[in-house]
């Protein structure tokens, strides 16, 4: 019997691409590198999602929450505007630029808002908003028009970074945002693979809250229990895949908990604990204070992640590195990708390369006031 073609050969179904690189001095750089890194792993994809993060990419609205969202129809636009409009001060509202493109078809409609938060003494003294943060009242805003107003998604909402997402290979969603019209000294990249989460608009990677994003390469089988965990801190997740409980449960460590990168990291991939049982006391009672009060927010199954903020990137693996992560250094420039050959296609020659251990975060901040 003749062998048929599937018996030849099978495509990992576990792919996904991720890429990523910092200047942590605030070098500039356009989008049409971050595009030419990702786009080496074209086959680590379907096209069935793709997408980009960028940060310094609005100098000119640092200062301003520069809403990205999306609209499936008239009427989500219309309600999500009424809703910004009562509860924003807007500076600027304009149509994402797009281009057409011929690989995607019937694309979502497009827009940015550069908004602060209403400082009125009405709206500040209102009871659901006492005591809480503007970083607080962004996130009540975000998870209120993601899931109460159909049709209408935030793609992105922190000051001086945008995400750029959709239904494609990644080359043909920078194609359509013309993200090399863009700069930003952190881009991170995604091609995504979906396998047990719908591939739609919304579902693309980055994943983002406030000026977090997330790239991810993998499966997280404990997105239940990190679900409703994040749940009981007012998170919702919405958009249907596993990885949007990463870029929330980050937000409420780090931001909301006071907990630094590193430590955020560890309750996410924490060490085993005949790890722990064999280390010094001291680090012995940190690791299974964090192991035990942080249960809920572990991290399991194969993963491979690219965190980022205006504050840095970061890239973690599982524990048992199920995922592939290669990082690389050169001059202020750190790298990080799925392949050695995405680094090597935008920095031929880097003074360091490696690849990192299991739950072992490699992290870049930037330096200065970048």
């Amino acid at each position: 019997m003749k062998p048929q073609p599937t018996h030849i050969f099978q495509k990992d179904i576990s792919n996904c691409g991720l890429t990523g690189f910092i200047s942590k001095k605030g070098t500039r750089v356009e989008g049409s590198v971050i595009i030419k890194s990702i786009s080496l792993m074209h086959d680590r994809g379907n096209g069935l999602g793709g997408g980009f993060g960028a940060y310094g990419i609005y100098p000119e609205f640092k200062d301003f929450y520069a809403f990205h969202l999306m609209y499936e129809n008239a009427m989500a636009l219309q309600l999500a505007e009424e809703y910004l409009d009562a509860n924003f001060h807007i500076e600027l509202q304009e149509d994402i630029p797009t281009r057409r493109t011929k690989a995607i078809a019937n694309p979502p409609v497009f827009k940015r808002y550069f908004a602060t938060p209403l400082e009125t003494d009405e709206y500040r003294e209102a009871v659901e908003y006492q005591g809480m943060t503007d970083s607080d009242i962004i996130v009540r805003h975000v998870m209120a028009i993601n899931h109460e107003i159909e049709g209408a998604f935030v793609v992105s909402s922190g000051k001086n970074m945008g995400a750029f997402k959709g239904v494609g290979f990644p080359e043909e969603i920078a194609e359509f945002f013309r993200l090399e019209e863009y700069s930003g000294h952190i881009w991170t990249a995604h091609n995504r693979f979906p396998t047990n989460t719908p591939g739609w608009w919304g579902g693309a990677h980055p994943f983002t809250l406030l000026d977090w994003s997330i790239v991810h390469n993998g499966e997280i089988s404990s997105y239940g229990i990190n679900k409703r965990y994040l749940e009981m801190y007012g998170y919702l997740c919405t958009m249907l895949t596993d990885t949007e409980v990463v870029a929330y449960t980050l937000d409420l460590l780090i931001r909301k908990h006071g907990l630094s990168p590193a430590l955020a990291c560890t309750a996410l991939a924490p060490p085993f604990w005949s790890l722990i049982d064999q280390l010094p006391q001291n680090e012995r009672d940190l690791y299974t204070a964090i192991r035990q009060i942080y249960g809920s927010a572990l991290l399991n199954g194969p993963f491979a992640i690219l965190f980022a903020s205006n504050k840095g990137l970061i890239g973690l693996n599982d524990r048992v590195k199920l995922r592939p992560l290669v990082c690389a250094e050169k001059d202020d420039f750190v790298y990080m990708a799925s392949e050695e050959s995405a680094i090597r296609e935008i920095c031929p020659a880097p003074a360091r390369i490696w690849t990192p251990r299991g739950g072992e975060p490699v992290i870049a901040m930037v330096e200065g006031n970048v």
